[in-house]
């Protein structure tokens, strides 16, 4: 029998989801949770093909089973060097739980273009001012400049993916 993969993945695309799970269960003969279309007919093409043209052969099959052997995979962590006698004690670095600070500091001066206008607002102890006025939030601040509600962190760019630009 000659298999024409074109023919068969055209008529697969038709299909829907779960008529390419029940061909993968007939060609798999296993039934699968996967509902991804394009998953299903790239897994259920490649079985066709490897069924009719006879799949690896027997020297690959060999092959693969050596490389797969786990005899000299390492089981146990590597113990900790000692120090050596007389040197310092090892430093260990640890990874840090700390953020990227968003507080800002009064005086500071935050900048934005928006619509090809500079915004510029200042950072007050108990708020910011922008074109003379008070504002509470920067939140304040991007709703007044915009009319609609932003995060004011967000419309300064002051969030870590750096939005609002």
């Amino acid at each position: 029998m000659i298999l024409n993969i074109d023919k068969e993945v055209a008529a697969m695309e038709r299909m829907t989801v779960n008529q390419l799970r029940e061909k993968y269960d007939e060609v798999f003969g296993e039934p699968t949770n996967g509902r991804h279309k394009q998953w299903l007919i790239k897994r259920i093409a490649w079985r066709m093909q490897a069924n009719a043209e006879g799949g690896l052969s027997e020297r690959a099959r060999r092959r693969a089973m050596e490389l797969a052997n786990d005899a000299d995979l390492r089981v146990t962590m590597p113990r900790a060097k000692k120090p050596k006698p007389g040197a310092e004690a090892i430093t260990v670095s640890a990874p840090s739980k700390t953020q990227l600070s968003t507080h800002l500091l009064p005086g500071m001066l935050l900048q934005r273009v928006y619509k090809g206008h500079t915004i510029r607002v200042k950072v007050l102890t108990d708020g910011f001012e922008w074109e003379g006025e008070r504002y509470k939030s920067l939140t304040a601040v991007a709703k007044a400049v915009t009319g609609k509600h932003w995060n004011g962190f967000h419309f300064f760019g002051l969030r870590k993916n750096g939005g609002g630009k």
